[in-house]
């Protein structure tokens, strides 16, 4: 009987800090995330400073809690796969040392995943392999972005934001609304009541069949909604408010109004996500339907895209709760892959915020 192959996955490229044992690219033998959600609530965002000092405190920890909760020893891992890019520069470089110190001290390779692409793959954790070619759409936090995955090592970026993201959306317009932090389960929470009809809110398509994102435009008409522009619609009536920035505009709501307000820019999101999977699967028309990153886990948007893979004829996979955040799991799992295809990284392997591919 052959032995299984052992990845251990770090991932701090931005306010989580993981680390995972992953056996032959899907059974999760453990995964430790240590949140920094109480750290950046008050500020309503992630703070990189705060966030890079946070991974410094916690990722020797996780490490030896994954190990302890996988039972295995250092000679039983096989590799170290670690996310290099992109994300907070600072919170990256955390994990990076980190991989490199575990690699290099166990004598085993190390694994360069990129953050993006681990989500395509989080679908597949704890579940049976992806059926490729697959469409995955990623909506998180900081990126949205479409992806023709001809295998988990073979992936073509087809579109991403150009400003906002889905989630960092989300997060505005919740702090917009006064909902708190983080924006997505907030905003999904007071939308449950709400009227997903009662404002149309813009849907920015671009021209053409663009497969890219904007969703600044949305948080701004949210924000001129709740200040007062005119011309908007509220909760179903033509309204028309005073020409002023008010800074407690929103305490002119009440509750039902709020959360109509919600429901109406989840629904906008939602529409605009779906809409963008469409255009992309109608095109390449692949077997498999994905979605992955922390708006992956919205109801809302797991019902459409399950009803546009219905519609499609296609599979569709949705990733578990647990796995929809960011996590370590993802990045071992993947990195199984270059494992087998010996796609290997050095030590001198460097981080990047930024990247497009």
């Amino acid at each position: 009987m052959n032995q299984p192959v052992n990845i251990l996955g770090i991932e701090s490229s931005c306010d989580e800090t993981g680390c995972a044992l992953v056996a032959n690219g899907q059974d999760v033998l453990a995964n430790i995330v240590a949140s920094q959600i109480d750290l950046h609530a008050r500020y309503g965002g992630v703070v990189p400073e705060i966030a890079s000092r946070a991974h410094i405190e916690a990722v020797n920890t996780v490490i030896s809690a994954a190990m302890e909760r996988s039972a295995l020893r250092p000679d039983e891992i096989a590799a170290v796969a670690v996310t290099s890019e992109p994300g907070l520069i600072g919170s990256l470089l955390v994990g990076l040392m980190a991989a490199k110190t575990v690699a290099w001290v166990w004598d085993v390779p190390l694994l360069s995943v990129n953050h993006v692409r681990g989500h395509t793959y989080a679908a597949a954790l704890n579940d049976d392999p992806i059926d490729y070619p697959a469409l995955a759409l990623i909506c998180s936090g900081g990126h949205t972005a479409i992806y023709d995955c001809r295998s988990p090592v073979d992936q073509r970026l087809l579109g991403s934001t150009i400003d906002d993201a889905a989630g960092e959306a989300f997060d505005k317009v919740a702090s917009i609304l006064h909902l708190g932090y983080p924006g997505g389960p907030a905003i999904e929470q007071a939308a449950t009541t709400g009227d997903p009809k009662a404002v149309r809110f813009p849907r920015a398509l671009l021209k053409g069949q663009s497969l890219d994102f904007s969703f600044s435009g949305l948080k701004t008409a949210v924000l001129y909604h709740v200040n007062g522009v005119p011309g908007t619609r509220r909760s179903g009536r033509r309204r028309e408010l005073p020409r002023v920035h008010h800074p407690g505009g929103i305490e002119n709501f009440d509750e039902q109004e709020i959360a109509d307000i919600a429901a109406s820019f989840q629904s906008a999101v939602v529409e605009v996500l779906t809409a963008k999977l469409a255009r992309a699967a109608r095109r390449l028309r692949p077997r498999t339907l994905l979605i992955g990153g922390g708006v992956a886990a919205n109801e809302s948007l797991r019902a459409a895209v399950s009803e546009l893979a219905g519609e499609l004829d296609c599979n569709i996979r949705l990733p578990k709760m647990e796995f929809c955040l960011d996590n370590a799991a993802m990045i071992a799992g993947l990195g199984y892959h270059y494992y087998r295809s010996g796609c290997f990284a050095g030590l001198d392997l460097e981080a990047r915020a930024t990247v497009r591919h």
